[in-house]
């Protein structure tokens, strides 16, 4: 078996590690999924690895990502969030995730789960895509777009088509291991299932 990674993981351990373990599988686990929601918007501007250097912060300072606290958080809390540097005090990002956890219990209500959801877009089947090369991935699709629209429609806000597709692309919803990459195949087994 090769131990070809994508180039995007490059040399830093806690890259590597999020690629090789979890980057592209299939993820079903509506606090996951809030999860990825939330750093994805938190990563707007900034690289990834900015995001995942921080996310057991993020994880202790959102209730570890729990939804349903989240979407009560108030005044304190936020003016709390904002003053904690292990995180990205962005504002705008902050008061985001407080709104964004509101229409995911929202989505919830409508649909039973937020995985019924956004899996649904996807017909609940993980998109194989084969690229050769990390210049061949896009930035974001038509599909993305159609989420995104319909997310900003149901009072979710940081989420625009390029966010969408980097949340597919780590949630498993999409296969975009470029097919030199060892973790192409193992993932794609994995969709099968």
């Amino acid at each position: 078996m090769s131990d070809k990674r994508c180039t995007w993981a490059g040399n830093d351990p806690l890259y590597q590690k999020y690629h090789d373990k979890e980057w592209g599988v299939p993820l079903h686990s509506d606090k996951k999924l809030f999860e990825f929601l939330v750093l994805e918007g938190m990563q707007a501007g900034l690289s990834w690895i900015t995001v995942l250097k921080k996310r057991e912060a993020f994880r202790k300072a959102f209730d570890g990502f729990d939804f349903n606290k989240v979407a009560n958080y108030g005044k304190p809390k936020i003016k709390a969030l904002l003053n904690n540097s292990d995180i990205i005090r962005n504002r705008l990002k902050i008061n985001a995730t407080v709104t964004n956890a509101q229409a995911f219990i929202r989505v919830r209500k409508e649909f039973g789960t937020f995985n019924n959801y956004i899996w649904g877009f996807v017909d609940h089947r993980p998109l194989q895509n084969s690229w050769k090369s990390l210049k061949q991935l896009p930035a974001k699709t038509e599909l993305a777009e159609t989420i995104s629209k319909d997310l900003k429609k149901r009072g979710f806000s940081f989420v625009g088509p390029t966010i969408v597709y980097s949340h597919m692309q780590a949630t498993g919803m999409i296969n975009d291991h470029t097919t030199d990459c060892f973790r192409y195949r193992e993932v794609k087994k994995l969709a099968a299932k």
